[in-house]
């Protein structure tokens, strides 16, 4: 007795089997081209193209690396002074304030680079305008630092 009448094998098994097989080929390409995408994405040289990330360029002991003598707390003040004059003063208090949660040891000088800020902040953009862009940020240094560059 003859259980089938068709004498052809069946080779597909059907459409899970042909989508088994494009994936078994494809999701290896996929995920070598992802890794090499990732891996190129990284900069490997040290060097940071950000200058928010110059101030981390000396270690916590205060020993200059990179930066040369420079103190943290000023090449963060002149980055952000030149980050208010390039783009404007919310995005430098948004960079302060992050540059102040990576690293705290800054904290101590938020307050003076804040009102650094508002003071150039006002010769860049009057007085007004100056002051809508003031944030808590370091206990409203940068608020002071417009008031008192007003007078």
């Amino acid at each position: 007795m003859k259980h089938s009448t068709n004498p052809q094998t069946r080779r597909g098994r059907g459409p899970a089997r042909r989508i088994g097989r494009s994936l078994a080929l494809v999701l290896p390409v996929v995920l070598v081209l992802s890794g090499t995408l990732a891996v190129a994405g990284v900069n490997w040289s040290g060097t940071s193209s950000s200058p928010m990330l110059t101030a981390a360029d000396t270690s916590d002991s205060g020993a200059p690396s990179r930066a040369g003598a420079r103190a943290p707390h000023e090449v963060l003040r002149d980055a952000l002074l030149v980050e208010l004059q390039e783009e404007n003063p919310g995005v430098a208090l948004t960079h302060l304030q992050q540059a102040v949660n990576d690293r705290p040891s800054l904290a101590k000088h938020c307050a003076s680079i804040a009102r650094s800020l508002g003071k150039a902040a006002v010769r860049v953009y009057g007085p007004t305008k100056a002051q809508s862009y003031a944030r808590p940020v370091c206990d409203t240094s940068f608020a002071s630092g417009v008031v008192t560059a007003d007078r």
